[in-house]
């Protein structure tokens, strides 16, 4: 193992679970950094085939430590990992994110220059990434999408980090504490943090490539969850819940009412589908330059919408029409994190 010196002035926390290829990938780019005054804490949350034979070889290009817990869960993973970091600045990735180079460099010039106590920058699609990883980070980046709730170039609400592709300084934990285990508990942790007065901002330039899901039915079962979990916040934090947020249920209701006009009245009702459908197509195939990519686009475009907003009613009809579940307060109480 590389042995430092210096305290290192960042502390890269990444929880896996089954994930041996992705962390191989993650930790070759980061034995790659220019700037290397950071450790790298793994915590494998109980997995079933570990990367420990993986992480052992990158021992010697980095500062990194390897921890194997039973399996709790990300946040109580990631929590475990705060705990044994010593970083003035925490910096969480996902295992299925590859990181540029400069990434280190850009991020301690910026912090420099601004003085954020937690701060996230953007994701993307790398090269190497298959035509249907990219549309489908098309969809998940798009403002024609949910781009503009996310968090990007335009923005309809303000800046929340998340953990692709986030970091606070090591104070914040100690007021704030760490990850709830939780459904989006990143935009609860920055919620949390935003709330107890500190200075949350995007990097821009801090961008990080984010695999996200291989196909189509596991990207519309992970959106459907952000979806539901919008409610969920909108309970523990009553203000949190804007306009934007509604706007793929609005979508997709507005979306069945144009299918069913067009099936019984006309069938030029369908065509504002159409449209925005036929525009998500050209747009994506300028960003990427890539046909085969701009029309993938727009089923992982639909599967975007559709999961997030079907999602969001389900939870809005279960636990603030019809009021099933426990309290929301309860029942994150009784989980382990902080």
């Amino acid at each position: 193992m590389t042995t430092y010196q210096n305290t290192p002035y960042f502390s890269v926390i990444v929880p896996v679970y089954n994930r041996v290829d992705e962390i191989r990938d993650l930790l070759e780019s980061l034995s790659l950094q220019i700037c290397k005054n950071f450790e790298v804490i793994i915590v494998e949350d109980g997995s079933t085939v570990t990367c420990r034979d993986v992480a052992s070889l990158y021992e010697g290009s980095m500062y990194l430590r390897y921890f194997y817990k039973e399996n709790e869960g990300r946040s109580i993973a990631r929590n475990y990992g705060m705990e044994r970091a010593v970083g003035k600045y925490f910096v969480f990735f996902d295992s299925d994110c590859v990181i540029p180079e400069d990434y280190f460099k850009i991020l301690g010039e910026k912090l420099q220059e601004t003085r954020l106590d937690c701060f996230g920058g953007p994701d993307a699609a790398h090269d190497s990434f298959s035509d249907k990883q990219k549309a489908i980070s098309y969809a998940m980046t798009s403002f024609l999408t949910t781009g503009g709730i996310r968090g990007g170039k335009v923005c309809l609400e303000k800046f929340t980090p998340r953990t692709f592709n986030m970091g606070f300084a090591n104070k914040v934990y100690d007021k704030v504490g760490g990850f709830r285990e939780m459904f989006s508990e990143d935009i609860d942790m920055s919620t949390r943090i935003r709330e107890a007065g500190f200075k949350i901002g995007l990097i821009h330039d801090a961008q990080v490539y984010h695999k996200r899901r291989v196909d189509f039915a596991k990207f519309f079962r992970q959106v459907h969850v952000f979806g539901m979990s919008r409610i969920t916040l909108k309970l523990l934090y009553p203000g949190s819940l804007k306009l934007v947020h509604t706007l793929p249920a609005i979508a997709v209701i507005l979306g069945l009412l144009l299918v069913a006009c067009a099936i019984f009245i006309s069938p030029w009702f369908i065509a504002p589908i159409a449209l925005y459908l036929i525009a998500i197509a050209v747009l994506a195939t300028l960003s990427t330059k890539s046909l085969k990519i701009g029309l993938l686009s727009v089923p992982a475009s639909i599967i975007q919408i559709v999961g997030y907003g079907s999602g969001f009613i389900r939870a809005y009809v279960s636990k603030i029409i019809m009021r099933r579940g426990r309290d929301i307060n309860q029942e994150i109480s009784m989980r382990k994190g902080k």
